[in-house]
């Protein structure tokens, strides 16, 4: 092809406008109304289901097109010759780099490297850092004060190791922890002093971070997590300067870190967010803005305990999401990370998802391949101005040291918390494998060691959690119940008609049961001729009429008498039970199971007239 040939992809295809692309839409919803392709996020940023091309938008400045991300191993492991083994395979397969997780860290989730004195020299023998291998620290109150002391005797990383992240992170240790040793008022100078000195001694690499998975982990929303990050950011920044650092030089001290989970186009966005955030941080500071370093780890509260390997196709979503959104750095997390400590598959997993995605499918080769996107352009713009928005309250507040002591971030992470708790309960926000797909015979993840009894965070307002807890909280009791009487609970399905009947609604109940360790019997057979029979053959206790809105209509109060004069304990009906409820429920039938319904609290109850006590 010559210099004077250019590629037109576009000229072979006709011109389609909005009302085109509407009129595509219309014809797959059938009459049904456009609005309901609307969704909101939990900032309540509407998501349009059709916005508007970008025609001006402009590459977000990030990591430049070509450049590769740092792919992070994350070393957790709480023997430090075997976390150096393990170090070392990791480099030598792929791995550019490495994240010490250090125990009380905001990546410690129950395994972590021990803080003692000979820890980090022992993790880094034979590893140094350079311009192809990064080391990144994920420290604890007391693994900082350590590594300080390490630093100062010249035992570890040598300066100028411009390719080491330090991660000093004094407010996100009080928001995590819920308390601080002292008030940020005289934590402050001691931290610029503490950043400043290392400065002096020669270590030009990122020195602090604004971390945001502190949020994120903790229930909190997009907007939350970016004002977060940026609050602590500038109160780092301002500390800095106050200790004798240029502002010019006190920003590149600064990194971030947040979380990337596996609602794709909401972490490109979020990405996005961050740089133009911070860009407008520099400009007020009267600084040319210049990209930051941002870091990515993919969420710790999207990990499930159960089928665990639909975890790696979460972590596939969010690396690729944080690779769009232009992530210097990304650590995958095992998909065995909520089973125990991860082996040596589990590991090789989390690494070469990165280096599939980054090496064959060529993800960095485009600088910002989001920008122009009217779906992506859209979301990071009303992301930006509801960040900034509550940015600015936690500045009135005094600052995010201020909204931290007075309750005020955690209150808006609460609300944010109870409304996500809420809708994972209904299965609005669905968890394959957990409350959605169940397997009550999948088998255990293989992991190096179960998790610790003993090693838990404390419980307070910004404690990390999962989603799928509560659903694995009842599966954990259906596998108490199957180890003690070698059955687990059971319900029994009552079919009402032909397959073509009843299929539907079997499977939704069975999912449904299942999803809280309740074993579905029987769903199978066409028009079972005898309900009372076949019930009493099942051995259950619980039972739930399953079939057509026609087939109820004709039969279901018929059958619901049936099955209580069989001695059923308790009778469900699958589906909303319209006008008929009062009849329904006077021919036996208690509670009505729906999409939308309170799984949660159906399933509990179900336990609690089993007579089985939960948790």
């Amino acid at each position: 092809m010559t210099d004077a040939e250019t590629l037109t992809f576009a000229t072979d295809f006709p011109p389609a406008t909005q009302a085109d692309w509407r009129k595509l839409v219309d014809a797959v919803l059938k009459g049904a109304p456009f609005e309901r392709l609307r969704s909101t996020t939990y900032d309540g940023l509407a998501i349009e289901p059709l916005a508007v091309r970008r025609p001006d938008a402009s590459p977000v400045a990030g990591r430049p097109g070509g450049t590769a991300w740092q792919v992070m191993a994350r070393i957790e492991h709480p023997d430090p010759a075997s976390a150096n083994a393990i170090a070392r395979r990791e480099c030598d397969n792929g791995a550019s780099g490495l994240t010490l997780v250090f125990a009380g860290a905001v990546g410690d989730h129950g395994f972590a490297l021990p803080v003692q004195a000979e820890t980090i020299s022992r993790v880094l023998e034979g590893i140094e850092p350079g311009p192809d291998r990064a080391i990144e620290f994920d420290l604890s109150p007391q693994a900082a004060a350590a590594l300080d002391a390490a630093l100062a005797r010249g035992q570890v990383v040598a300066p100028p190791a411009t390719n080491v992240r330090l991660g000093h992170d004094p407010l996100g240790e009080f928001a995590i922890g819920g308390a601080a040793a002292r008030p940020w008022s005289e934590e402050a100078p001691h931290f610029g002093r503490r950043i400043a000195a290392l400065a002096r001694d020669g270590f030009a690499g990122r020195l602090a971070v604004a971390d945001g998975r502190i949020v994120h982990n903790a229930g909190g929303s997009e907007a939350q997590e970016l004002a977060f990050a940026l609050g602590a950011a500038l109160a780092y920044l301002r500390a800095l300067e106050a200790a004798g650092v240029p502002l010019e030089a006190a920003r590149r001290m600064i990194f971030f870190r947040l979380a990337a989970d596996a609602d794709q186009f909401l972490t490109i966005a979020k990405f996005r967010a961050l740089r133009k955030l911070w860009a407008r941080v520099e400009n007020v500071c009267g600084l040319p803005p210049e990209p930051s370093f941002v870091a990515a780890e993919t969420a710790w509260r999207m990990m499930a305990r159960r089928d665990p390997y639909v975890n790696i196709l979460r972590a596939t979503i969010a690396t690729f999401a944080a690779a769009l959104g232009g992530a210097d750095a990304i650590t995958v997390l095992p998909f065995t990370a909520a089973c125990g400590l991860p082996d040596r598959f589990a590991r090789r997993i989390a690494r070469n998802t990165q280096l599939v995605l980054g090496d064959e499918a060529h993800l960095a080769k485009v600088a910002d391949p989001a920008a122009g996107s009217g779906a992506v352009e859209d979301l990071t713009g009303s992301l930006c101005r509801a960040s900034w928005a509550l940015f600015q309250t936690f500045e009135a507040a005094g600052g995010i040291a201020a909204a931290l002591e007075s309750g005020l971030v955690q209150g808006n992470i609460a609300t944010v918390r109870e409304r996500r708790a809420k809708s994972i309960a209904l299965r609005r926000d669905a968890l394959t494998g957990v409350s959605l797909f169940p397997d009550l015979q999948e088998i255990d993840a293989v992991v190096e060691a179960p998790f610790p009894t003993a090693n838990r965070k404390p419980a307070t307002a910004l404690a990390p959690l999962r989603l799928a807890e509560p659903f694995e909280a009842l599966r954990e009791t259906s596998d108490r119940v199957l180890a003690a009487s070698g059955a687990r609970p059971k319900v029994f399905l009552a079919t009402l008609g032909t397959p073509a009947d009843f299929t539907a609604r079997a499977t939704f109940t069975k999912n449904f049961f299942e999803a809280g360790g309740i074993a579905a019997i029987g769903g199978d057979l066409a028009g079972t001729p005898d309900l009372p029979a076949a019930f009493t053959a099942a051995g259950a206790s619980l039972t739930c009429l399953c079939s057509s809105d026609k087939l109820y209509e004709r039969e279901a109060v018929a059958a619901a008498r049936a099955l209580k004069a069989a001695g059923a304990k308790h009778i469900y009906l699958a589906g909303r039970p319209a006008d008929r409820e009062n009849e329904l429920r006077a021919a036996g039938v208690q509670t009505f199971v729906y999409e939308g319904c309170d799984a949660l609290a159906t399933l509990n109850n179900a336990y609690a007239i089993l007579g089985i006590e939960t948790g």
